[in-house]
């Protein structure tokens, strides 16, 4: 699973569809809880974004 932001969210997708060859679940993250804690898997903003397969 990979958590991003806005700017990397593509890159996420990509990368699961490479790994997995499945179309990606992606969801919002919702909480406040997880957004505040979670980050981008790709660089230090906050996630926005999990994606996985």
């Amino acid at each position: 699973m990979y958590y991003a932001c806005n700017e990397h969210i593509e890159v996420a997708i990509d990368m699961v569809v490479d790994e997995a060859e499945l179309a990606p679940v992606v969801e919002k993250v919702e909480t406040k809880k997880e957004a505040l804690s979670t980050s981008c898997s790709f660089c230090d903003s906050v996630a926005i974004y999990s994606v996985d397969s």
